[in-house]
């Protein structure tokens, strides 16, 4: 998420209220997540596991917990509490704007492009031409749409990322403020659920074709070409690259790759990251040859066991 204006460090360290090392004019142009920060952004560590990664990362500004040396060339933010901080910096650029009608005013609609009865359209959403958004459809504040684009009665796009601290009194939301772009020829089934980025984008590539009853979680990028088959569940942060096939009830955890025209297989669970070009199937998802030996091994422990059990006569 970027800021407009940009801001200074000084300016960010007077709205959260915290102490900051580095220039007070320091240049800060957004917020973002490890995974996607770029020189200029802001991101949160709380946790000693990650103090390094965090400062080491892309970001030139850290909203970190404790007082560390700071690495040349960037800043720091020293929070007692980064987590809250960042969700207040969410807040503060980019606040819920509660809508009034069905179709916000501020949502632009491309040329030939028919929105279906009861029809939900948010803030700043950008439809382009040609679309078809079947009714009960929500399209949630800044959702990019792009052209010939259909979606299906009762899908969801823009909704929050589950994401949660655990805290002593409960869980605590990292509020979203990123969005859903949705590419070129791309197809979505009835009631799929697409959700926003935390604080960049969840897309989906141009010519994808998306089943009914798909979930695709926070920053996600799915590639060209993709087929995802009904019932999918695909978690946060997740890659997945042109021309992938995932069929029915296929689960991915979050951020892994799946390789450049992988096939797997229906009521596969995907915990790694997979190479492109191959087909998988099972749980933990495996490569076709792999898994079959596995199998054929597993089948032969019966006799193996009788076996021994004999010999021990």
């Amino acid at each position: 998420m970027k800021f407009n204006p940009a801001q200074t460090l000084e300016q960010i360290a007077r709205i959260i209220d915290c102490n900051y090392v580095g220039d007070a004019d320091f240049p800060v142009l957004g917020m973002n997540e490890i995974h996607v920060v770029e020189p200029g952004d802001i991101v949160f560590v709380d946790h000693p596991k990650y103090y390094d990664k965090a400062l080491t990362s892309a970001a030139t500004i850290v909203l970190i917990n404790k007082q560390v040396e700071c690495p040349e060339g960037k800043a720091l933010l020293i929070s007692d509490d980064p987590f809250r901080d960042f969700n207040m910096l969410t807040i503060h650029f980019n606040p819920f704007i509660a809508s009034k009608e069905s179709i916000s005013p501020s949502a632009q609609i491309g040329e030939g492009t028919v929105v279906q009865p009861n029809v939900f359209i948010g803030n700043n959403v950008k439809i382009g031409k040609n679309c078809l958004i079947h009714s009960n459809v929500s399209i949630y504040d800044n959702t990019i749409i792009g052209d010939h684009v259909t979606i299906h009665a009762s899908s969801i796009l823009g909704s929050d990322a589950f994401y949660y601290k655990n805290r002593p009194e409960g869980f605590d939301k990292l509020i979203s403020g990123g969005r859903v772009v949705i590419k070129n020829h791309v197809d979505i089934g009835a009631a799929c659920t697409i959700d926003k980025g935390v604080t960049g984008d969840t897309t989906i590539g141009e010519g994808t074709k998306i089943d009914n009853q798909v979930h695709v979680g926070h920053d996600t990028v799915i590639g060209k070409k993709c087929l995802i088959a009904s019932q999918t569940g695909i978690a946060g942060c997740v890659i997945i690259e042109d021309e992938v096939t995932l069929w029915g009830q296929v689960g991915v955890t979050s951020g892994i790759t799946i390789g450049k025209k992988a096939i797997i297989s229906a009521q596969s669970g995907i915990s790694k990251s997979l190479e492109g070009g191959k087909s998988y199937f099972g749980t933990p998802a495996d490569d076709f040859r792999s898994k079959y030996k596995e199998i054929a091994s597993i089948r032969l422990i019966p006799a193996i066991l009788e076996d021994i059990k004999n010999l021990k006569k």
